[in-house]
């Protein structure tokens, strides 16, 4: 299993796809958005133009990862991105991980990029399990999760200081029996 091949993936909301270079202007301003900020980044965390342009300039061809573009079919707008990545052989197994900016929030397209995302794991490249871990208090983000069948598996107490309170981590996943009877009820 290799993620050196890079797929488009279409849904109904949402078109997924290769980054490139010219994706990191509009990358910028989503991982600006404050609520990117609060449930993504360190807010210290220097995301400059030149850097933003080298890191998605370079995703199409990073094998170890697949950083898709989530954008809208009508007019091509990025307004995210999904991505598997730490991937393990012996396990079959990777995390996942998302961001929606402000221009693609409430119109079911990040539940329809986790879904294709998830798909294209277990049904393209073999994958047993995808796992993530999000902030509890983001609560809009574990319910996309929930939606598309991943199961909390735990919770990290308190594991670090965000806006100037413990923040709990929840550890989610989902196997590949279980997307395969998510999928075969939703036929």
């Amino acid at each position: 299993m290799s993620f050196s091949v890079k797929p488009v993936l279409t849904g109904r909301r949402t078109v997924l796809r290769p980054f490139t270079e010219a994706d990191a202007d509009a990358m910028g301003e989503i991982v600006a958005d404050p609520e990117v900020v609060r449930f993504t980044f360190e807010p210290s965390t220097d995301l400059t133009p030149e850097r933003l342009r080298t890191w998605y300039g370079s995703r199409a061809t990073a094998p170890d990862r697949l950083d898709l573009a989530v954008t809208d079919p009508e007019t091509g707008e990025v307004l995210g991105e999904v991505v598997l990545y730490e991937y393990d052989a012996a396990a079959r197994s990777c995390t996942f991980r998302t961001l929606i900016g402000p221009r693609g929030r409430g119109r079911g397209i990040g539940t329809e990029a986790t879904r294709l995302i998830v798909a294209h794991g277990f049904g393209s490249l073999g994958l047993h399990r995808v796992e993530l871990a999000a902030w509890a208090h983001n609560h809009r983000a574990l319910r996309v999760y929930e939606k598309a069948g991943f199961v909390v598996e735990g919770v990290r107490r308190e594991v670090q200081v965000r806006e100037g309170e413990w923040a709990d981590e929840v550890i989610m996943a989902i196997l590949d029996r279980e997307w395969a009877a998510l999928s075969a009820t939703a036929r």
